[in-house]
């Protein structure tokens, strides 16, 4: 496993936080090596809880550990969730914060909430972290009342968090402020919470401002891309609804963040969760997509009106225009000619295998450097023949929650280009 050095101790100015494009050099990663939040995944709840399948949990970390070390090879810090989450939780304010969050749950009833704290506020730091991602067993308690004595064994008082493996939809950095973002689906509400107490109570992040809330419509950060420097594209689909869209292009217009806000709909389908899972950024003016949208894929063009201001950011109106080729739309906003998009060439039955596992959803290292799981050979050919460095990764475990490697990395510091 990569380390993760004491991050109060972190002083390079080049590792401040912040990114405005998805493909500007990588300096600082978050990542969550997957841990026994995944031994929790059964036949019986992994379709509850977003897995496609029970993966093998020594072979994920394995590969995970591999995509660190693929990092830290080439220059980026990584750091990890987990390390961060056990150091705020030496704190007493992040301690309370979160041991309420994790027993805010309406199936527990009064008694068992009690209880359910009392055990967690025993625990030292580390052993707590490991117990709100990884959950709390009915077996693994003392509990009493009605809602414990009735409870299934085989539940959970606290349920794991087996998607936080995927850091970048609980967040998304956009120039220097981080939006912590409301994740729509049940088994993943509590990932916002941790994301957004590291963010509020770790000297890492001292400062920084978060631009949404977990309390706010549904918008998750798979479905943000970070097209050039002021130009943001939002995915509109089965994750992030138009008012979340509607919302994050307010909040980035009143804080000077971004002059244009692209609304994409997407399909409304687990194949297509999020916009990243059909189309990534590769270069400053290139992306791969999926052939079976490419030619579809439209964008509604939001701006802020004139006269415009931070006091008034979530109620101003917008203005809206479209819709259009995304491609066009995207090229217009950015300032440039054309965004390419580079031709993959495959046949549907093979677009369709590879876009399911996450052919599409790479993470950009750099301008034309690109990591992506190694199965998608087809598409990676595609790449390299376009000029794209591949730098391939194991998945065949990991992918079992549908994210590639772009989904499974928050950036959190990207140099300019």
């Amino acid at each position: 496993m990569v380390g993760c050095a004491s991050l109060a101790r972190v002083t390079d100015p080049a590792a401040a936080p912040g990114a405005t494009s998805e493909v500007g050099p990588l300096r600082t990663v978050l990542l969550h090596r997957p841990g026994p939040e995944l031994r929790r995944l059964t036949p019986r709840n992994n379709d509850q809880l977003l897995f496609d399948g029970v993966p093998w949990v020594a072979r994920a970390q394995e590969e995970h550990d591999a995509f660190a070390q693929a990092l830290a090879d080439r220059g980026v810090e990584v750091l990890h969730l987990a390390t961060l989450l056990a150091e705020i939780l030496e704190q007493p304010a992040a301690r309370t914060e979160l041991i309420a969050a994790a027993v805010d749950d309406p199936r527990l009833g009064a008694t068992l909430q009690r209880d359910a704290t009392r055990h967690l506020s025993g625990l030292a730091a580390p052993d707590l972290a490991s117990a709100l991602i990884a959950g709390l067993a009915h077996d693994e308690l003392r509990g009493s009342g009605l809602a414990y004595q009735l409870m299934d064994r085989a539940d959970f008082v606290v349920p794991p968090l087996p998607n936080l493996l995927f850091t970048r939809d609980s967040s998304v950095w956009i120039a220097d402020q981080v939006a912590v973002t409301s994740l729509a689906m049940p088994a993943r509400h509590r990932e916002s919470t941790i994301t957004a107490a590291v963010y509020a109570h770790h000297p890492r992040f001292a400062g920084a401002e978060q631009l949404y809330g977990a309390d706010l419509e549904h918008l998750e950060g798979g479905d943000v891309l970070l097209l050039a420097e002021g130009v943001v594209a939002v995915g509109v689909g089965e994750r992030t609804t138009p008012g979340g869209a509607e919302r994050l292009a307010r909040r980035v217009f009143g804080r000077g963040l971004a002059h244009t806000v692209l609304v994409v709909p997407i399909a409304q389908e687990r194949a297509t969760m999020h916009l990243d899972t059909i189309a990534t950024m590769v270069d400053v003016d290139a992306m791969v997509m999926y052939p079976a949208v490419a030619d579809s894929l439209t964008a509604w063009t939001v701006r802020a009106p004139e006269g415009s201001s931070p006091e008034d950011a979530d109620t101003t109106d917008l203005a809206v225009t479209g819709p259009q080729p995304f491609v066009v739309a995207a090229a217009a906003a950015m300032g440039i000619d054309k965004l390419r998009v580079i031709d993959t060439g495959l046949d549907p039955v093979t677009a369709e295998r590879e876009q399911w596992d996450d052919g599409n959803n790479t993470l950009a290292l750099a301008p034309r450097l690109a990591v992506a799981y190694e199965r998608n050979t087809v598409t990676n050919a595609a790449l390299e023949a376009a000029g794209i460095e591949v730098v391939r990764i194991a998945g065949s475990e990991l992918g079992s929650g549908r994210g590639g490697p772009r989904c499974m990395s928050c950036p959190v510091a990207r140099a300019p280009l």
